[in-house]
C-alpha cells in the first residue's frame, strides 16, 4: 500500500499541480478545498498526511490543524502558505505541525518533507508498539485480592509526581513495581535508572550516585556521569535503600532536598529533577530505632507507601505465574511451552515460599530445563517442593554402583550433584553456579545436555 496524502487547498491550480506530481512519486492522493471539507474527508478515510493551506475561506488552516490533532493526534500536517510569517509558523508548530513550507512550492522540498514526516510517524508507530511491549512485559501476573489492591494503588500514583517507597520481602519483585509506576507515569519517555543500593561498596557509591570528573581520584581516568544526572527528568529508582551507610543517607538527603550536586572533583553545581522511587526489604521504622536509619531521609521517601505481598499470601496467583514463566521459559529456549499436572499446582500452592516469585520463577526455569516430558507431574518436584520426593543424596546412592558404565555413572552423579546445589540455593541458577565454581551460562548448558544425554 502506498502513503495517502489529503491535499488542502482552495487553489485549484495549486491542488491539480501538487497531486500531479505527488501521483508520479507513488502517493494516493485525495484532495479538499477546504477545512470543513478535509475535516469531513479525515474521518471517513484517515490519511498519513495533509497537506494543509493556511488562508482558506470558512476556518483557516490553524483552525483546521488544531481539530486535525485533537481528534488524529497521530496524522502528519505540513503547513502550505503564501503568507508566511515567523508568528504563523511558530504556531503552527505549538499546535503540532510537522513542517511549514512557503509557497512558490518546490516539489524537492515537498517529497523531503512528506518523506520526513512519515518517517517520523514510523518511528512514532514503533515507539508506541515498543512502549506498549514494556508495559506488558512490566504488568503484573495475578488477580487475587492482595494482588488487586497493589494494582489499584499504583494506578492511583503513577500518574502523579509523588515519591514512593516500596516495601516487601525479597522476591516479591519490588522491581516490577517500580518500572509499571514509571511506564505509567508522565516521565515514561524519559529514562528509569536504577540503583542497588546494597550492591555498590562505600567508597564507590558517591561516584555511583553523582559522577566524577577526570583524575578526581586515584583510577578516575575518565569523566563518569552518575545516575542522578542520567536520571533526570525521568525517574530514580533506589533498591534496598536501607543498606546504605549513614554517610551516604545524608548525602542523599541533601541531594533529594536541594535538587543540587557536585560531581566528584568538580566545583560546577549541577541541577537534577527525578521522581524518586525507593525499595527496601527492610523495616525501616525499625531500623531507625536501631539508629541505622535516618528519620528525616525516611519521611522524605515515605510519601505513598506501597506494600508488596508475599506469594503465600496471594496463592491463588500461582496457576497464572507457573504458566508465564513456562511460557517464557520455553521462549528462552527456542522450544514449546512445557504443562504441569494439577498435583504439581496443588503442591505449589501449599508451599511456604520464603524466596517469593524469585523462588518460583527459578524453580519452574529449571523444571523446564531438567524435565524432559511434555508435562511436569509431582514426581518431579524435588523437596522441599513435594514432600514425598526422595531426598537427593550428597555423594550419590546405590544406584550409581549398579551402573556398569563410567560415563553414564558420571552423568547421573553430575546431575544429582547439580540437583542438590539447586535445591539449596533455592532453586537459583547464578547463585548455584557462583558455588559450585562455575559460569551461569555453563551450568545452564551442562543442565540441558545432562538431560539430553540420560
Amino acid at each position: 500500500m502506498f502513503p495517502s496524502v489529503l491535499i488542502v487547498d482552495d487553489e485549484e491550480s495549486i491542488v491539480q499541480s501538487l497531486k500531479g506530481l505527488l501521483s508520479d512519486e507513488g502517493f494516493e492522493i485525495n484532495t479538499a478545498s477546504n477545512g470543513y471539507e478535509a475535516l469531513q474527508q479525515i474521518e471517513n478515510e484517515t490519511p498519513d498526511l495533509v497537506l494543509l493551506d493556511i488562508w482558506m475561506p470558512g476556518i483557516d488552516g490553524i483552525e483546521t490543524l488544531k481539530e486535525i490533532k485533537s481528534k488524529h493526534p497521530y496524522i502528519q500536517v505540513i503547513i502550505i502558505t503564501g503568507h508566511g510569517t515567523i508568528e504563523t509558523a511558530v504556531q503552527a508548530t505549538k499546535f503540532g505541525a510537522f513542517d511549514f513550507i512557503e509557497k512558490p512550492l518546490s516539489i524537492d522540498k515537498i517529497i523531503v518533507a512528506i518523506n520526513n514526516a512519515l518517517n517520523f510517524r514510523r518511528l512514532e508507530e514503533e515507539n508506541r508498539y515498543l512502549r506498549k511491549k514494556t508495559i506488558e512485559k512490566s504488568s503484573i501476573t495475578g488477580n487475587s485480592s492482595p494482588i488487586s489492591t497493589l494494582k489499584q494503588n499504583i494506578t492511583k500514583v503513577a500518574p502523579t509526581e509523588s515519591w514512593v517507597l516500596i516495601k516487601g520481602e525479597n522476591g516479591t519483585g519490588k522491581e516490577l513495581v517500580a518500572r509499571t509506576i514509571h511506564h505509567l507515569s508522565p516521565r515514561s519517555q524519559r529514562s528509569l535508572i536504577a540503583v542497588n543500593c546494597a550492591a555498590i561498596p562505600e567508597e564507590l557509591i558517591e561516584s555511583e550516585l553523582f559522577g566524577h570528573e577526570k583524575g578526581a581520584f586515584a583510577g578516575a581516568n575518565s569523566k563518569k556521569v552518575g545516575k542522578f544526572e542520567l536520571a533526570d527528568k525521568g525517574t530514580l529508582f533506589l533498591d534496598e535503600i536501607g543498606d546504605m551507610s549513614l554517610k551516604t543517607q545524608a548525602k542523599i538527603l541533601r541531594v533529594l532536598q536541594e535538587k543540587q550536586f557536585q560531581r566528584v572533583g568538580a566545583s560546577r553545581i549541577l541541577h537534577v529533577d527525578v521522581r524518586v522511587i525507593a525499595a527496601s526489604n527492610k523495616d525501616l521504622e525499625l531500623e531507625i530505632g536501631k539508629g541505622t536509619f535516618r528519620e528525616d531521609l525516611f519521611y522524605r521517601l515515605n510519601v505513598v507507601p506501597i506494600e508488596v505481598p508475599p506469594l503465600r499470601e496471594r496463592a491463588m496467583d500461582i496457576p497464572n505465574l507457573v504458566e508465564l514463566f513456562l511460557i517464557e521459559a520455553a521462549h528462552r529456549n527456542r522450544n514449546a511451552p512445557k504443562r504441569v499436572s494439577d498435583d504439581v499446582l496443588e503442591l505449589l500452592v501449599k508451599y511456604n515460599w520464603p524466596g517469593n516469585v524469585r523462588e518460583l520463577k527459578n524453580l519452574v526455569e529449571r523444571l523446564a530445563i531438567m524435565v524432559s516430558d511434555e508435562v511436569i507431574t509431582a514426581d518431579h518436584l524435588p523437596k522441599p517442593y513435594n514432600p514425598k520426593t526422595s531426598p537427593i543424596e550428597k555423594t550419590g546412592s546405590d544406584t550409581l554402583y549398579e551402573i556398569s558404565e563410567l560415563k553414564t555413572a558420571k552423568h547421573l552423579f553430575e546431575k544429582q550433584f547439580i540437583q542438590y546445589k539447586l535445591t539449596l540455593n533455592n532453586n537459583n541458577i547464578s547463585r548455584t553456579a557462583k558455588q559450585i565454581g562455575v559460569e551461569r551460562s555453563y551450568l545452564h548448558r551442562r543442565i540441558k545436555k545432562l538431560e539430553q544425554d540420560l
